[in-house]
């Protein structure tokens, strides 16, 4: 069901883009006896390799900039690599522009209103992502290219795309992402090409939260797009840039590593009414601060070594261990001054006994002074 649902979608997509593009939803009247593809592509020039089709920006006068319209959807957030500082994401291209030399009227050719031409006889626009670091073996391309009667060429694409993020960690686990996936043309400048999308934010941000499939630790909020001029080299480039937000689930974290922390917090609080005289309580907090040191282990392989911004359930975590750590010494602390009285009434007593050994006549006159015995109960 949940692939019947998502080509349902994607069919929609498609036709939307159709019908932006200005194909014509019904074909028309044919008006000739010649009904084959191949007297399209001899009409078109397509029949042989032509050279001024692929290699040459399609374009009857060279100061016209070809617009190139470039959609993105995302299918899933399949990974965050929080010590690496990337993003993986399943995402989805359409990718069309206007080739002034590839137009026909559908009339003349019984109604044909697309054929499909390959991508190698056809110029293609070069654009590339800015943050990418995938292998080129993760990118689904076809072979072919859908051209339309107006000119408009479309073509899609599927990548599993591996793109760095700077990822604030501040909030972690209640955190929420910003990442950009840029587009630019690695050799035309915006005087000869230039970045556009045919769908606005919310529609792309829909369709994306429609028939995204991974949703697993991240949930996707919103996508945005803007549009800039960039000047490396004194050169001006046209810029795409994608935001992608997206926001993190944090109940697994709070279940199996704040609620614990704050646990064992508590218990060391308790072990206040143990006793200092059976010797278990020093035994109690020791393992305590055993388990946090474990739970903090476990958190150093979470987050990245980094100074800038220390993770607020850091500093939770180093604020726990630290009082669990102090309540440890003062437990020392009391268990030494216990010890030391206990050895100091010890001493005292002995001495008490080794002066009733050394002296015992002052002492039995001594009593006999102080506490007179009572003879036939007159004192």
């Amino acid at each position: 069901m949940e692939a019947v649902r998502m080509t349902g979608l994607l069919l929609s997509v498609a036709c939307l883009m159709s019908h932006t593009t200005g194909v014509p939803s019904t074909p028309s009247t044919p008006s000739s006896s010649d009904c084959t593809y191949m007297s399209l592509l001899n009409h078109l020039g397509l029949i042989n390799t032509n050279v001024t089709l692929q290699a040459i920006r399609p374009v009857k006068n060279w100061t016209t900039s070809t617009i190139v319209w470039l959609d993105m959807l995302i299918f899933g957030i399949l990974e965050v690599d929080e010590k690496l500082q990337t993003v993986t994401n399943h995402i989805w291209l359409s990718i069309s522009w206007e080739n002034e030399f590839l137009a026909w009227n559908p009339a003349d050719f019984c109604g044909i209103s697309m054929i499909s031409v390959l991508r190698s006889n056809l110029w293609l626009p070069d654009i590339g992502i800015q943050e990418d670091t995938t292998d080129t073996s993760s990118v689904h391309v076809g072979q072919f290219v859908n051209v339309y009667p107006n000119g408009t060429i479309r073509t899609e694409l599927r990548q599993k795309l591996t793109y760095t993020c700077q990822l604030n960690l501040l909030m972690f686990p209640f955190d929420r992402q910003n990442c950009k996936i840029t587009f630019l043309s690695h050799s035309a400048n915006s005087n000869t090409l230039l970045l556009g999308t045919l769908f606005n934010d919310t529609k792309l941000s829909t369709l994306s939260d429609r028939i995204v499939i991974t949703r697993g630790e991240w949930s996707l909020i919103d996508i945005q797009t803007k549009y800039c001029l960039i000047s490396p080299n004194h050169t001006d480039k046209c810029k795409l840039t994608y935001e992608v937000c997206f926001e993190r689930k944090p109940l697994l974290y709070v279940i199996n590593f704040i609620i614990p922390l704050f646990y064992l917090l508590i218990l060391d609080l308790t072990s206040f009414f143990i006793s200092e005289a059976r010797g278990e309580k020093m035994s109690f907090k020791i393992t305590i601060l055993l388990s946090i040191s474990v739970l903090l282990l476990i958190l150093k392989d979470l987050l990245p070594s980094t100074e800038d911004n220390l993770p607020h359930i850091a500093s939770y975590c180093i604020g726990i261990f630290a009082l669990v750590g102090i309540s440890v010494l003062e437990s020392m602390l009391v268990t030494f001054l216990v010890d030391l009285d206990n050895y100091c009434g010890a001493i005292k007593n002995q001495k008490e006994e080794e002066e009733e050994e050394d002296h015992p006549l002052e002492v039995e006159y001594f009593k006999s002074a102080v506490f007179p015995l009572r003879v036939d109960g007159v004192g």
